[in-house]
């Protein structure tokens, strides 16, 4: 997969120079209610392919040939949203570290009134619950419910080898990290 790149310092510097670039967040609906990049498009990961990208692109007046800055909260799954694309990928650029590095490089970003917690932090929270639970279970009730903890052991592990994560795409399909 041939894509490009760009750390939050440049990026923030290209975009104080050429304020129209083309922004593609990724996140879900309630991260980006929450906090975004002033300007920039959105069409979740699970929503991400090349035909919706197309549909998306449409709509706005970006040049052919033009640069797609893809961005989300940490720069993961911009990486898997290039990677979902045949025919779009070389001409985008995953900016690297996402809104939060953007943040640290002093970006000027746009707070909204969602307070949904980013994806990251559910998927944590939700994998280390589970944990728990098994490992309360398991050594209180009977010893089966240690393999809740296993499961969710492997399935951290295959979502680390792998770079997707099953339980992100769940939890961004939830409710309250729909649009409201």
């Amino acid at each position: 997969m041939n894509y490009k790149r760009i750390d939050a310092k440049q990026f923030k510097a290209l975009q104080e120079t050429k304020p129209q670039l083309c922004v593609v967040d990724v996140r879900s609906a309630a991260e980006v209610n929450n906090e975004c990049l002033a300007g920039s498009l959105h069409l979740p990961l699970h929503d991400f392919n090349d035909s919706s990208l197309a549909q998306l692109l449409s709509s706005t007046e970006r040049s052919e040939g033009e640069d797609i800055y893809l961005l989300c909260g940490s720069g993961q799954r911009a990486q898997m949203a290039v990677s979902q694309l045949a025919d779009k990928a070389e001409c985008c650029v995953v900016v690297e570290g996402g809104i939060a590095a953007l943040k640290q490089a002093g970006a000027a970003l746009e707070q909204g009134t969602s307070k949904v917690i980013s994806l990251e932090r559910q998927v944590r929270i939700a994998a280390g619950s589970l944990v728990l639970v098994g490992v309360v279970l398991g050594s209180q009730l009977t010893p089966y419910f240690y393999a809740l903890s296993a499961f969710v052991g492997a399935g951290l592990v295959f979502a680390g080898i792998t770079n997707t994560c099953g339980m992100g795409i769940l939890l961004s399909r939830m409710p309250w990290n729909q649009a409201k």
